[in-house]
């Protein structure tokens, strides 16, 4: 392959690695801008949670606006030169970023909290809903113990008054007499109360039933309307006759558990503090996130070169570099000079006004890159206009067929 080939990929590779790099430059404006509509839309979202819809969108929009104004001019600001521009900078970008940031936390919450939280609402209700039917059962077995109790007592005294076992029976012959009829009248007494008992408490065992039944389906889906109604009834069933048995034998009522209406055990999650007692980091994260590649965006829009220099600027910038002598090669492998005038340019007064402008204008295009107080070095997107003035100016002192090697080697490179 011949150097002319070589030096022509080279200049293709260049011109692609140039557009590529231009494109995405570009590209940073509107994604810059879609960020920060997408982190206004969480901003907003969580503040109308707390204010009217009108001022949580004024507020958005300002917060919004000083996150990217704030980072641009970060950029640009040298903390030295005015440290309290530079501060007043920061304490706005950081308060605008813990607004953002925390309102948009609610919504990122939301979203990958919901099915916990839904979670947490059904188990909430289930286990209030399970101890009341405990309590329920409970005080049925209880009443239920209790007659066996009066039942089993009742048939050892009939027992004993059979065999003349029992106190006050002494000299009395067993068998089926006086007393043992009286005792054997109150067992059987107390085996009807039973009975009754029993067929008293059909009803609540068949309404805990249902409500069980019930509270299983509607705990598959909390915002099945029919489930929830078939719920209600039977819970509301549960509570009629477990008030009823609890004021037959003379004993408090049990109290039930509060149920939500069918709106607020079904609704979405809402914003509330207490999602920061138990903080979601994903969440959080993902909020952050947002705002700090708008944050990263902004700032390198105003750190990288706003576009390519003109023919004029160009020239203004390599005519004021050729003002200067000390240059090196440093460790980051980029050419490197001093700004400072010389020991001989002091003495001999030579003005440095028009060449430390030249540094100042490609300093702040991105062209040159500070590395001290005196020294700055050249940023990769100098070499070529540097490069391309130089077979310019040789052709302009030696003519039109340079001898200089290195000078027909960049005529080949950036005019063939």
């Amino acid at each position: 392959m011949s150097h002319s080939s070589v030096w022509r990929v080279g200049g293709w590779l260049n011109l692609i690695q140039t557009t590529f790099v231009g494109i995405l430059r570009v590209l940073s404006v509107p994604i810059v801008l879609l960020l920060s509509v997408a982190s206004g839309y969480t901003t907003y979202y969580g503040l109308s949670f707390f204010i009217t819809h009108w001022i949580a969108l004024t507020v958005t929009v300002a917060v919004q606006s000083i996150i990217v104004i704030s980072s641009l001019e970060l950029a640009s600001i040298h903390y030295r030169a005015n440290p309290l521009r530079f501060l007043s900078v920061v304490i706005s970008l950081t308060v605008a970023l813990i607004v953002s940031v925390s309102f948009s936390y609610f919504k990122f919450y939301e979203f990958s909290e919901r099915d916990t939280v839904l979670m947490k609402r059904q188990n909430a209700l289930s286990n209030e809903i399970s101890i009341y039917l405990t309590e329920v059962v409970n005080l049925k077995s209880q009443l239920a113990k209790e007659q066996h109790e009066r039942i089993s007592g009742a048939a050892q005294d009939t027992q004993q008054a059979f065999l003349s076992a029992h106190p006050g029976m002494k000299g009395q012959g067993p068998g089926k007499g006086r007393i043992w009829t009286y005792f054997n009248d109150i067992q059987q007494r107390e085996e009807i109360k039973l009975k009754a008992l029993e067929q008293k408490t059909q009803p609540l065992d068949r309404a805990i039933f249902e409500s069980r039944t019930a509270l299983t389906q509607l705990a598959q889906n909390l915002r099945d309307q029919a489930s929830y109604d078939r719920f209600m009834k039977a819970f509301q069933e549960v509570i009629v006759e477990s008030d009823r048995l609890a004021s037959d034998r003379g004993q408090p009522p049990i109290s039930a558990p509060r149920i939500p209406s069918f709106q607020g055990l079904s609704k979405d999650i809402t914003p509330t503090i207490d999602m920061w007692m138990d903080i979601s980091w994903f969440a959080l994260a993902c909020a952050a996130m947002v705002d700090f590649f708008t944050l990263v965006l902004s700032y390198r829009l105003e750190m990288t070169a706003p576009g390519p220099l003109s023919e004029e600027e160009k020239n203004l910038a390599y005519l004021g570099l050729r003002q200067f002598n000390h240059f090196t090669i440093n460790q980051n492998d980029e050419l490197e000079f001093s700004i400072e005038r010389t020991e001989l340019e002091r003495a001999r007064r030579v003005p440095d006004w028009q060449r430390m402008f030249a540094v100042a204008f490609l300093l702040n295009r991105g062209y040159l890159r500070k590395m001290s107080r005196h020294t700055v070095e050249f940023a990769p997107n100098l070499y070529p206009i540097v490069a391309a003035r130089i077979p310019e100016e040789s052709r302009s002192h030696q003519g039109h067929a340079p001898n200089d090697a290195l000078t027909e080697a960049m005529h080949r490179k950036f005019h063939d």
